[in-house]
């Protein structure tokens, strides 16, 4: 099995969502954990835990583990990211420009048919999931 079969089996039966993960060459192993409400150093510990003896079990090769919530910026890969946090501001770079524009900064209206809907100084832009290369969410703070 690879990594990230591994991962999307093992996470949600502790409770927690799959957001990302990267094996460096170094051999770190980074994954990116989730859950409402947010990630405790408890969950970081209980998922590193879990997974030391599962990635054993299963033989995966890696020098270190290190377990994290997403941050602020948490990174966007699926469609249900994209429905989740409709409403929020989000950094889009594409792989092809959409409207003669390859990097957005705007507000999430929502994703529909692999579609996402973001809102930027008073227009709309219609970008495929598929066309996109990196986005994440923008935090917004309010005092």
């Amino acid at each position: 099995m690879d990594i990230q079969t591994i991962l999307e089996k093992t996470l949600p039966g502790l409770g927690y969502e799959l957001v990302d993960f990267e094996l460096t060459a170094q051999g770190t192993l980074r994954v990116f954990i989730d859950k409402e409400g947010g990630i405790t150093v408890e969950d970081c510990a209980t998922v590193s835990n879990h997974l030391s003896r599962v990635f054993m079990v299963e033989d995966i090769d890696y020098k270190n583990l290190e377990i994290s919530s997403p941050g602020l910026d948490r990174p966007l890969k699926k469609a249900a990211d994209f429905v989740r946090f409709a409403g929020q501001q989000a950094k889009i770079k594409t792989r092809l420009p959409v409207d003669g524009q390859k990097n957005f900064i705007g507000r999430i209206e929502g994703c529909e048919n692999d579609t996402v809907t973001l809102s930027f100084d008073g227009k709309t832009a219609q970008i495929g999931l598929d066309n996109i290369d990196k986005a994440r969410l923008r935090p917004e703070f309010k005092f």
